[in-house]
């Protein structure tokens, strides 16, 4: 990788993806070989938000490359209830430890919080931004399915707010992919999201049904509608509930089609769909340790 952070998907070239992903798929094919790669190194997880998936697995992935974890705990028993900012929070920490994991319900945070530090920092998370680790783990997931090139995806939720659907739809325009975006008017992509990728030439469509679309589709990403982030509860359930996919939809649906999801889901994909073929998100979760892995490795051993 080219840089010392990685704060957006945009970020990321091709070359970029593919060595954490290739990096990732050595580690799947021997983990003990990456055992005590960074034996004595310590990693800082800073969440400002909630999270089981993100968190546990960096906390996983550092300790199984031999390394340690420092945690600031929850924001309600931190000196963040004392008023202190964020940069003061990233460059206290930043002393205690060599790499910085952030989460923050802040769109730009990230960006913001590593002007201030001079270890890598990993965006885990900026409000409705982005998530680009998750992104990371979701194209190792499609490229273990479906491929990553001559791919057909369908994205389906809250496509408004949700962080991991931006990432995940910027880092799709470095490989020869066509995405169909499904969701409600209200919680269509963001113009500016909508923008970027026009930009850089994708090829994008916009539906507001499934059945629209899911013939065609490799993959299936369903997300959740992101209850937290809206700013009126009477707006939430509007479309709470829309957008849902049991075992009998699949019947227009590719004998091959992978479904996914970051999770947590919620009612979005009934469980009768937990048993199929088609489900890959337990899987796509489980990746979080080998790509969060091979991120750390690559940010931890460049020359600073």
């Amino acid at each position: 990788m080219r840089q010392d952070h990685l704060i957006s998907a945009s970020h990321l070239s091709r070359e970029d993806i593919e060595a954490v992903l290739d990096r990732a798929a050595d580690i799947d094919a021997d983990p003990a070989a990456f055992r005590q790669r960074h034996a004595g190194k310590v990693l800082g997880l800073c969440f400002f938000e909630p999270s089981t998936r993100t968190r546990m697995s960096f906390d996983s992935a550092m300790k199984r490359l031999g390394g340690q974890t420092v945690d600031m705990g929850p924001v309600e028993s931190s000196s963040v209830k004392k008023g202190e900012t964020l940069a003061d929070t990233v460059r206290v920490v930043e002393g205690y430890a060599d790499a910085l994991v952030l989460r923050h319900p802040s769109e730009g945070a990230a960006t913001m919080a590593a002007e201030f530090v001079d270890v890598p920092l990993v965006n885990a998370g900026d409000g409705a931004g982005q998530h680009p680790s998750q992104t990371l783990l979701d194209l190792y997931t499609i490229r273990e399915n479906a491929g990553l090139d001559d791919l057909t995806i369908g994205i389906m939720g809250d496509l408004k707010y949700g962080r991991t659907v931006h990432s995940l739809a910027e880092a799709l325009t470095n490989f020869d992919a066509s995405q169909h975006f499904i969701s409600p008017e209200s919680l269509r992509l963001p113009r500016n999201v909508r923008y970027d990728l026009h930009a850089s030439g994708a090829q994008v469509r916009e539906h507001t049904e499934l059945d629209e679309v899911l013939p065609e589709l490799d993959v299936l990403y369903v997300t959740r509608i992101q209850r937290e982030r809206f700013p009126d509860e009477n707006e939430y359930r509007k479309v709470a509930g829309q957008y849902q996919i049991d075992s009998e939809t699949l019947d227009a649906a590719a004998d091959d089609l992978t479904i996914m999801h970051p999770l947590p889901r919620v009612d979005e994909i009934s469980p009768d769909i937990d048993d199929t073929d088609h489900a890959t998100y337990f899987e796509q979760a489980h990746n979080g340790i080998p790509v969060r892995m091979a991120l750390l490795d690559i940010l931890l051993s460049q020359d600073r």
